[in-house]
């Protein structure tokens, strides 16, 4: 009995539809599930830069200052899997050079923690989770969206606690490394209060009064990686100052810097997990999707035509039996 197709022409025609399957599969399927804010994670990134602050033991400001902003980012996984979110517990510290060495974030010179829960697929905040502060907001904060687009982004300012309304500017590289830059300020806006000695905003008859805190930044500055929406470098101009009760003028500059940037090893730790999440993506989404289908269409054709001709060659052979006969 003869076989109208060989095992090579099946076995090509066999893989060629498999891949050609597997291609769409890829890029409708497995990448969008790809595309996923992470909970595991466990970073630090570090600011350093030039500044002033209110030394508390000489009640005087110093200027031309080492200032230090230290941010941990802890995610907590067994709440993330439970409620099927990205929870992420966040640690900022702001030391100078006489809280700095002390590694306590008790002893530096400003401490807050807070609680982020976003949608791990649209990076969206969700309100669940003892999530702190409750407004929490925006559409981005230590990272952006997956594939970040050339228009204006919501980033959360934990010491706003508000919104930052960062506009798209150009491209910029860094660390050789090449992503997309940001940027936006904060007017000066009325933050808190905190009760001090009232001589220390102006108001020397009255022992303890509750100061206004306000808040301002000169400059905010992002440099965003465009598939992942890494932060692969980020600059900030804070100034924290009081007021008198009810003033419209700034008593006491608690900090101030004009330019706090990450630093260079927090660049290079950015771009070098933003460069391999950005091929991982890119393979998964495009490189093998593509050569997927090209290679399928290819296998499947000449699968296709070795199966013809040996079709072809059996019918050739039963009508020369048939002749012969």
């Amino acid at each position: 009995m003869r076989r109208s197709a060989s095992p090579l022409s099946l076995i090509l025609l066999g893989f060629g539809v498999f891949l050609l399957v597997l291609a769409p599969m890829l890029a409708w399927y497995v990448e969008p599930r790809a595309k996923r804010t992470p909970i595991d994670i466990d970073t630090t990134t570090v600011f350093t830069g030039k500044g002033r602050y209110f030394d508390q033991a000489a009640l005087e400001t110093k200027d031309d200052q080492s200032l230090t902003i230290t941010r941990r980012v802890l995610g907590n996984v067994s709440e993330s899997e439970k409620n099927d979110v990205a929870v992420w517990d966040v640690s900022t510290t702001i030391d100078n050079p006489e809280t700095l060495p002390h590694g306590d974030p008790r002893r530096s010179f400003l401490w807050t923690t807070e609680r982020w829960v976003t949608d791990r697929a649209t990076n969206k905040p969700v309100h669940c989770c003892d999530e702190a502060p409750r407004r929490f907001q925006g559409d981005a904060y230590l990272k952006f969206p997956f594939g970040v687009e050339e228009k204006s982004y919501r980033w959360w300012d934990g010491t706003l606690k508000d919104t930052v309304p960062l506009r798209y500017q150009d491209r910029a590289k860094v660390q050789g490394y090449e992503g997309m830059r940001f940027t936006g300020s904060v007017e000066p806006t009325r933050s808190g209060s905190r009760q001090v000695p009232g001589r220390l905003v102006g108001l020397p008859d009255r022992p303890q009064v509750n100061a206004e805190e306000w808040y301002a930044n000169s400059g905010v500055e992002l440099i965003v990686d465009e598939r992942t929406g890494r932060i692969l470098k980020a600059s900030i101009g804070p100034r924290l100052t009081l007021r008198a009760p009810g003033s419209d003028k700034d008593a006491v500059v608690l900090l101030e810097s004009k330019r706090l940037s990450f630093d260079t090893k927090t660049q290079r730790t950015q771009v070098d997990l933003a460069s391999a999440d950005s091929k991982r993506l890119e393979l998964v989404g495009e490189t093998v999707p593509a050569a997927g289908g090209i290679a399928g269409l290819l296998l499947a054709g000449v699968g296709a035509v070795l199966v013809a001709r040996g079709r072809s060659r059996d019918t050739e052979a039963r009508r020369d039996d048939e002749t012969r006969q």
